[in-house]
């Protein structure tokens, strides 16, 4: 075949075919992609503007939010990716076709949600991200962030708060709402809220979030729970003049499998004494090593002298040879506290001389007695007697007093009644601790922060809880019970059957609170 001068071979121009198309594809796929950039800064452009001017923000309902509860869908009842409607308050899950919030939007004409999560808001069916300072309220009331300059003054703080339905509130005097049988719970959680360094430090999340935790650990759920019940109860800026403990009684039921419920009511002193040390755990304490906020605050040190009682049926002689033995002498332990357990004197069997079964009164220190390291006192068990004396080594920053009201018998359960008589202020547990020991704190004069109060029947759910709480911005004391929020004398709070009692000592005692105690 004779190939003429300039002409192609059929590889070559297939070859050259190939380029042709590569370089096709290549100006057809860029100028594909400026299309792309072109639409993209187009669609980028226009949803900035609906973003900026939605035009359903006026149907928000903020009456209608309540962010107390569990975080979960209406619905499908999951716990991901879900959204607040913010016209009817519902939970729905996802935003994308299809989806429950979606669905909800198109059915009921309500357009503007929330993502409890990202705490973005959203514009549903549009499905553009909507952006308005004036939603800001509702972010805060979802999550209360509080800076340290904030925390300092929150005892000063005397200004009353306005919620959205015009009622007044002071922040840190909220009722908490009753469920159906967790007053129990609401007494101890509104009293520790009063304890100013451990809610000092669960307002800042940080101080916490970083503790590390076993995998699959369900505790530190009582820590979390914990501080944004703390931050709802001391939010300024809160819709509703009352707070729902919903999220963090369901962390107490997990953690505690079940031993303290929503439904049954148990006994505070149980709740508040598992309540701390499942704290003091969770923040990496120990029962002998590690220092928590939960361990600095309440924790002090006493030792018990215990004896074995000698039987009465021996002769001096015997006595003393008896003594000698090892089993029968007095042994010391020093050990640690989270409260002081007083022990009333038995009420009156029979009525006076008037026919008339007058309820007995003690003063405080009639009670406190047991702790001065002098007084003893005999524990039966089922082999033998053991005589105990209490001697208090060290004093913390905060006491809690727990009034041994109930005693349980074979057949029932019995309420002492007798009133024990307190001051408010200037309570001197200096007089409990010998010379040494009180010469190793500077004073121990001690201020009353809060009292709970047990009324009723002593059996579970025949009886209520209510708490008197100091407010130290104003200096009054304030009642609460559930919802139930009055202020109330302090002469008062003397005549109720007290269960336990709060104790803190006087600021100057620490030089500003900078002493380590």
């Amino acid at each position: 075949m004779i190939l003429m001068r300039g002409s192609k071979t059929s590889g070559e121009m297939a070859d050259s075919v190939v380029n042709r198309n590569i370089s096709g594809r290549k100006r057809r796929k860029s100028s594909a992609v400026d299309d792309e950039r072109g639409d993209g800064d187009s669609r980028s452009s226009s949803e900035d503007r609906r973003s900026r001017n939605c035009p359903y923000l006026d149907t928000i309902n903020r009456s209608l939010l309540d962010f107390d509860f569990e975080k979960l869908c209406s619905i499908s009842l999951s716990h991901i990716n879900v959204y607040a409607c913010l016209v009817c308050g519902k939970y729905f899950q996802g935003r994308g076709f299809k989806s429950h919030a979606y669905t909800h939007s198109v059915q009921e004409t309500h357009h503007v949600y929330l993502n409890l999560e990202t705490m973005k808001f959203y514009c549903l069916p549009d499905n553009y991200q909507i952006i308005d300072q004036s939603l800001e309220d509702i972010v805060y009331v979802l999550n209360p962030i509080f800076t340290v300059e904030q925390i300092s003054v929150l005892d000063n703080h005397v200004r009353l708060s306005r919620a959205y339905d015009g009622s007044t509130y002071l922040p840190g005097i909220v009722g908490l709402n009753n469920i159906k049988a967790n007053d129990y719970c609401n007494v101890v959680l509104q009293a520790l809220s009063h304890v100013s360094p451990l809610r000092n430090y669960f307002l800042r999340e940080e101080n916490y979030a970083g503790i590390k935790r076993p995998p699959g650990d369900q505790m530190f759920l009582l820590t979390q729970r914990f501080g944004e019940l703390l931050r709802k109860l001391w939010n300024p800026r809160n819709f509703k003049a009352h707070v729902s403990p919903h999220e963090m009684l369901q962390a107490v039921v997990l953690c505690s499998r079940k031993r303290f419920q929503i439904t049954k009511q148990s006994d505070c002193v149980e709740f508040l004494s598992w309540f701390l040390n499942s704290l003091h755990q969770c923040l990496g304490g120990g029962k002998k090593v590690g220092k928590t906020i939960v361990s600095s605050t309440f924790r002090g040190k006493m030792r018990v002298y215990s004896r074995k009682v000698l039987p009465l049926d021996l002769k001096e002689e015997q006595k003393k040879e008896v003594m000698e033995r090892e089993e029968y002498r007095e042994t010391m332990e020093e050990i640690p506290f989270m409260f002081l357990t007083c022990d009333l004197p038995p009420p009156p069997l029979f009525p006076d001389e008037l026919r008339e079964n007058i309820i007995p009164q003690i003063p405080l220190f009639g009670i406190l007695n047991k702790f001065n390291g002098l007084s003893e006192k005999e524990y039966k068990t089922h082999k033998d007697s053991i005589l105990k004396r209490f001697e208090i080594t060290h004093l913390p920053p905060f006491i809690i007093l727990y009034i041994k009201r109930f005693n349980k018998t074979r057949f029932l359960l019995e309420k002492n009644p007798t009133i024990v008589n307190f001051p408010v202020k200037g309570i001197d547990f200096g007089e409990l601790l010998s010379p040494e020991n009180k010469a190793k704190h500077p004073n121990t004069t001690y201020d009353l922060i809060a009292n709970i109060v047990h009324d009723g029947s002593p059996e579970a759910g025949k009886g209520t809880y209510r708490v008197c709480l100091l407010h130290k911005g104003s200096g009054k004391w304030y009642e609460l019970q559930d919802l139930q929020v009055v202020d109330i004398l302090p002469q008062m709070i003397t005549l109720s059957e007290s269960y336990v009692q709060i104790y803190e000592l006087r600021k100057e005692t620490f030089n500003g609170e900078e002493k380590d105690e």
